[in-house]
């Protein structure tokens, strides 16, 4: 790997690297002459920059502060066996895009703009290749490094994007199994159908419930996402139930908020997602995120410090 003084210097400055800029792996003692703290190496500005570059040329990479690992991540920093992290790419941003280019203008389509309408059928295709596609390959990364939380995020939406796009699919016959006459498209105004699908809602609204609780201990754009979805799942339930019992005037109102929802929702999709990628190609400016990792610690954090304050 070429490295020249300008990366040297570059690593003292860069704050995307945790304090003391200790690396990633040990890898023991070079030339008798080690600066280390629980077996990592430390570089400063007290180091010659010919033993700073030979070491950045041993480790290949120096670890990133938790603040920095939670917001590329979207999970708080743990520990995985391995170093696959540094073998793959972050698959973090390609679920996001799944997420962001099929909810995006599925809000404009619930809140009507320009005359939109059909409850998204006409991006049946986008639900399918970005919303589904997307997320499952994103969730199999994060799966594939050890990310718990957003492997399970990802892979639950990217299940959801398919499940929407299948009902909206004539095909799959989920909303011609309702119809009483020829045409399966007048399954779609049976009541039972409306009423059955609102069901679905209900509880995405419930998972989304539980991944805001979660997201408490990564970030506050994250928190408001599912905090934004929670709502807009409700308003979707409400609209179908309103629907099925001929409140159609009080179903287009409930439809209408939980595309402004959704639409919030997506503004806070795209400000992490621009976050995400500053911080993959190191910008020399951030975005922030609102870390809350540092504010509720963990359980094994507050163990380790109950058991360092009784030694």
């Amino acid at each position: 790997m070429a490295v020249n003084i300008d990366t040297y210097r570059a690593t003292q400055n860069n704050e995307n690297f945790t304090s003391g800029g200790r690396m990633e792996k040990d890898y023991g003692n070079l030339n008798g002459n080690t600066n280390t703290n629980g077996g990592g190496y430390h570089l400063d500005h007290n180091m010659d920059s010919d033993e700073a570059l030979k070491r950045i040329r041993t480790t290949g990479s120096l670890s990133i502060s938790p603040e920095l690992f939670e917001k590329i991540y979207l999970s708080p920093q743990n520990k995985v066996a391995g170093e696959l992290r540094k073998t793959f790419g972050n698959p973090t941003p390609l679920a996001l895009v799944g997420f962001l280019l099929s909810l995006s203008p599925l809000s404009c389509i619930l809140m009507g703009w320009r005359g939109a309408g059909g409850s998204g059928a006409s991006d049946t295709g986008v639900y399918f290749f970005f919303g589904g596609l997307l997320m499952i390959l994103g969730a199999l990364g994060e799966w594939i490094i050890g990310n718990t939380f957003p492997f399970v995020v990802f892979g639950s939406f990217g299940a959801f994007w398919l499940s929407f796009a299948g009902t909206l699919t004539p095909s799959f016959n989920a909303y011609g199994a309702f119809s009483t006459t020829s045409n399966p498209a007048d399954g779609l105004t049976v009541p039972t159908f409306n009423a059955s699908f609102a069901f679905f809602q209900i509880f995405m609204g419930v998972l989304c419930f539980v991944y805001m609780i979660c997201a408490l201990r990564t970030n506050i754009v994250f928190v408001g996402i599912f905090a934004t979805l929670v709502p807009a799942f409700g308003c979707l339930a409400g609209a179908y139930i309103h629907l099925a019992n001929g409140n159609a005037t009080l179903a287009v109102h409930l439809q209408v908020v939980a595309g402004a929802c959704t639409f919030v929702t997506c503004m806070l999709g795209w400000w992490i997602f621009f976050a995400i990628l500053l911080a993959s190609l190191d910008f020399p400016f951030q975005l922030p995120v609102g870390d809350l990792s540092h504010i509720i610690k963990g359980a094994s954090e507050k163990a380790k410090a109950k058991d360092e304050y009784s030694a």
